[in-house]
């Protein structure tokens, strides 16, 4: 962390508490009071900033521990907070705004009656709702099959199996299926250790409209991701481009201004269409890139440059392709981040707090930077480099009051 970076904090945090209390809370928190939000972010990025090495980065991060919070776009809530809350629910999204999310997520997929709703995959209903423990398992595009030792291995629930109407009878889970399970509770109770089924009794889902409107009442701007279909396109007559049309059309109808508004998708197409169809959204258009393994990364770059003159001017890579090691195992910057700064594009990166415990490494979105991480704690040091080195626009995160806090404490808006 450089010296600049220190001293902006610590004279942030130490001297302008007053002063903050004035211009956060009044200039930021007076938009969350109206809509019934003051922003909590209870006791884990407390835990988090404890538990890194000594460093004036830490010390930094302590000296804000009191607040005031305030609302964020730098955290940005994926699927809500599913760290805990059943994703793309109201519980889960209400939980994000609670924690400075000042974006929210809704992933967009549609019902077999071409209706949208707010799900991460179109098929993916076996492991983050009810349905299989419902009449509804019957309609499902691969269904269990009885009669062997692990019925549930291929079983396959798609939102477009099923109508809006029946859509709606379902209850959101936490996203979890044991595929190797004999009986339907072993396949439905399988959470990940580090997540919990606390928060699961009620898991609300919402179409797309709900979503907008609810995020509207919370005060936070939005980001819909257009998933991919799973079914063949055109789809009952519905296509593509009427897809990415139909989810744009739904903030229009809801009166949401498109500054507020942030569509993303993997699919490059789709972005183009915003940008050649809607060009007040399309500036804001989000290119999620598809970046598995480091082998793929220098076409990637070299593509760069070609995103940008083609009126792309968000990208948004796993975190891992933001930063590599140096000599000293320091995180910084790595190549792909410095050419999309010098292409001009702005970054928006994903996702923190989804890996459990960092101990061994973090696994897939830390896999750059393994042997530079040794605790949970330097979770905010990665952080720290995406913000002031790499100089992200904001982050995803399962749990964004972790990143809600890192904004404060460095006055991020």
């Amino acid at each position: 962390m450089n010296l600049s970076r220190v001293i902006l904090a610590v004279v942030f945090a130490v001297t302008s508490a007053s002063s903050m209390a004035v211009s956060a809370d009044q200039k930021n928190n007076k938009s969350d009071a109206r809509f019934g939000q003051n922003i909590q972010l209870g006791p884990r990025p407390y835990f988090l900033v404890n538990d890194m090495e000594k460093s004036d980065l830490k010390k930094a991060l302590q000296q804000c521990s009191e607040g005031p919070f305030y609302k964020s776009d730098f955290s940005i809530g994926h699927r809500g907070a599913p760290l805990q809350f059943p994703e793309h629910t109201q519980e889960s999204y209400e939980a994000a705004a609670r924690m400075g999310a000042g974006i929210v997520e809704c992933d967009v997929t549609f019902t077999k009656d071409k209706e949208l709703v707010c799900r991460h995959s179109q098929c993916d209903l076996e492991t983050t709702t009810n349905i299989l423990e419902t009449n509804l398992a019957g309609k499902c595009s691969v269904q269990p099959d009885l009669g062997s030792e692990t019925p549930y291995k291929n079983v396959s629930c798609c939102t477009s199996d099923i109508t809006l109407a029946e859509f709606k009878t379902l209850k959101g889970k936490m996203d979890a299926g044991n595929r190797n399970a004999k009986t339907l509770s072993q396949f439905m109770n399988a959470t990940a250790s580090f997540r919990t089924d606390l928060y699961s009794s009620k898991g609300t889902l919402l179409t797309h409209r709900e979503s907008i409107r609810l995020f509207k009442k919370l005060g936070v701007k939005m980001t819909p991701e257009l998933k991919s279909a799973s079914v063949a396109m055109p789809f009952n007559g519905f296509t593509q481009q009427a897809y990415a049309q139909k989810m744009i059309n739904e903030y229009k109808m809801e009166g949401v201004p498109a500054k507020n508004v942030y569509p993303q998708s993997f699919g490059l197409e789709d972005v183009r269409y915003w940008i050649a169809n809607e060009p007040k959204f399309g500036k804001q258009a989000v290119y999620l890139e598809t970046l598995d393994v480091p082998e793929q990364v220098p076409a990637a770059i070299t593509k760069l440059p070609s995103l940008a003159a083609e009126g792309v001017k968000i990208v948004a890579p796993p975190m891992w392709v933001l930063v590599t090691l140096d000599a000293n195992n320091k995180i910084v910057p790595s190549e792909y981040a410095r050419a999309a700064k010098a292409a001009g594009l702005e970054i928006i990166t994903w996702t923190i707090e989804r890996s459990g415990l960092l101990k061994n490494g973090g696994g897939y979105y830390y896999q750059s930077i393994t042997d530079g991480i040794k605790s949970d704690g330097d979770m905010m040091v990665l952080l720290d480099v995406l913000a002031q080195d790499v100089g992200i626009m904001g982050i995803f995160s399962d749990w964004p009051a972790t990143v809600t806090y890192y904004a404060n404490c460095m006055n991020l808006k």
